[in-house]
């Protein structure tokens, strides 16, 4: 066990050289590369206070588990560990299982659960922890095992758009699938054709992935939070909003409400 908290002990090693830049942080860009997570999520907590407040406080779940994404993303890259290569891929598994216990729309709700959220949650963590525990056992298939979830993710993310009225948040749907599908580019350049990023003294795509995936995955998860308050609670009259100023859509997004008002507690959530 101790062998795979030893630095180089991962047996994925990117295309940026190691400790080239710092002789303490292995990667350096890809460590540094990760600061949007711990940036945003704290803004995102505040902005986020009245879905807290008036749909579900679990929100916030999902922002604490994007900065355990980055501290365990920069751990990874820092260190080249196997224990830290671990930690990351492990972390976005649950980011995943957190969103779709928290989003998944009723509608498509198996007809064992009844409708109930709190049964679907509890199936989502023990799914979770047997995965953990799998890809524990077999870390090698950890990168294609959350591969197969991204894509599904992308193409759920579509059909919901179509169902959408507002043209802005259409808008943030289209730019959150572009920075999906431009992450992906990057990391399959990284993995794929380090060589010729090597020859132009560029190996820092997988860098640039962190950065486009961090706002893709933020984005859709807002959008997320818009399409379920705009099932399950309409009469809150959801609108999309973006911080600092509202009239620029490159903006931070988040949801506040029309008409703010607690749900029914007898409600099912």
């Amino acid at each position: 066990m101790w062998s795979h908290l030893e630095r180089g002990s991962s047996p994925v090693d990117w295309c940026e050289s190691n400790y080239s830049i710092s002789p303490v942080i292995a990667e350096f860009v890809n460590t540094v590369s990760n600061i949007l997570f711990f940036l945003f999520p704290p803004v995102l907590i505040h902005l986020f206070q009245e879905y807290s407040k008036f749909v579900n406080p679990a929100i916030n779940v999902l922002w604490v588990l994007l900065m355990i994404v980055g501290l365990s993303s920069a751990y990874f890259h820092a260190t080249l560990s196997l224990v830290g290569q671990l930690l990351d891929e492990l972390a976005i598994l649950w980011v995943f299982m957190a969103a779709f216990a928290m989003f998944l729309p009723r509608r498509y709700f198996p007809k064992f659960l009844n409708g109930n959220r709190k049964v679907l949650a509890y199936y989502s963590f023990v799914f979770s922890v047997l995965s953990t525990g799998f890809l524990v056992m077999h870390p090698a298939a950890n990168a294609f095992a959350l591969m197969t979830l991204v894509l599904p993710a992308i193409g759920f993310l579509c059909k919901e758009l179509n169902r959408v009225k507002c043209n802005r948040v259409y808008r943030l749907g289209l730019r959150c699938v572009a920075a999906c599908f431009l992450a992906l580019f990057c990391w399959i350049m990284d993995r794929a054709f380090c060589d010729a990023w090597l020859s132009i003294d560029f190996p820092y795509m997988h860098g640039v992935w962190h950065v486009l995936i961090f706002i893709a995955s933020y984005t859709a998860l807002v959008l997320f939070a818009y399409f379920n308050v705009t099932e399950e609670h309409p009469e809150q009259k959801p609108q999309l909003k973006y911080w600092p100023s509202n009239n620029f859509e490159l903006g931070v997004p988040y949801i506040t409400f029309k008409h703010p008002c607690r749900k029914d507690k007898g409600h099912a959530i």
